[in-house]
């Protein structure tokens, strides 16, 4: 661990306990400013002069302070966030910290009811000095891609249903989307997934498929398929005519994809498919 340089806001730090007090211990960065971590989450194997991580955020009373826990979302990061009270200027949500997180109401696009489920970015509000959260995430999206390529393995959060597919975020800051005719397994909204890019648009929107290049898929089709019959006592009951909803629910493979995986898989001499199913030849 490398102790910061500064404070940061709504970061994880890495600081030095610089000294015990009956309120919590102090600790300190580089730029020797220091922060109070509360004495509820003090412990006994926290000693002076040591590393600690900690995540920064401010109290009741707008005080930097902070904790050993871990926030839904840091700065800068997305999440799906429950409504837990409203008032008149605006929500607070839960975010997993002592102090829930402020929803102004010109950062919602409609207004919160408790129990509400909403996706929403931590941002830092340059007029009260806070983190807050915003539903008008769009704003946010980064247009300038940098780093990725066309079928590059990426991480999304699928964020909403449209008429088009279900809209994601991409590596935490572009937007992304996966068209409904390209979808093959269940997704839900909140969904955390590996995905690969399709295509880059001009308009900084990333077209997403949730399986792999084609020769990507038959060499990782044909190995879980192996897998599996291995882990089945050489025998599974499916062939080229099976239903392809059992195929996607017991392999998850598309019909297409298992039958080309038969088929090579039969020319390498590795199973035979008969009318019973696919058994693996003794090698």
């Amino acid at each position: 661990m490398q102790q910061n340089k500064h404070l940061e806001l709504g970061l994880i730090n890495c600081l030095r306990i610089d000294r015990h007090t009956p309120h919590g211990i102090f600790l300190e960065s580089l730029d020797e400013k220091d922060v109070l971590l509360p004495q509820a989450y003090v412990t006994d194997e926290m000693q002076d002069d040591t590393l600690l991580e900690v995540f920064l955020y401010t109290d009741s009373e707008d005080r930097l302070i902070a904790t050993t826990l871990k926030p839904k979302a840091m700065l800068e990061e997305f999440a799906l966030f429950e409504v837990v009270s409203v008032a008149p200027f605006g929500a607070f949500v839960d975010w997993g910290l002592l102090k829930d997180l402020f929803v102004p109401n010109m950062f919602q696009k409609e207004p919160f009811k408790v129990g509400d489920k909403r996706f929403l970015k931590v941002v830092y509000d340059e007029k009260t000095h806070r983190l807050v959260a915003t539903e008008k995430w769009s704003n946010f999206f980064d247009r300038k891609i940098r780093g990725l390529k066309p079928w590059q393995k990426v991480s999304i959060l699928v964020i909403s249903k449209t008429p088009l597919g279900y809209k994601c975020i991409v590596e935490n800051r572009y937007e992304g989307l996966i068209y409904h005719n390209e979808i093959f397994e269940k997704i839900s909204l909140g969904d955390t997934k590996e995905a690969y890019i399709k295509t880059i648009r001009n308009d900084g929107c990333i077209d997403l498929s949730l399986q792999p290049p084609k020769t990507m898929q038959k060499d990782s089709s044909n190995d879980k398929i192996i897998v599996l019959l291995k882990e089945n006592r050489g025998i599974l009951p499916y062939n080229y005519k099976s239903d392809a909803a059992l195929i996607y629910d017991f392999f998850g493979l598309s019909k297409k994809v298992f039958k080309s995986s038969l088929t090579k898989l039969q020319e390498n001499g590795l199973i035979e498919v008969k009318e019973s199913g696919i058994y693996l030849k003794k090698l």
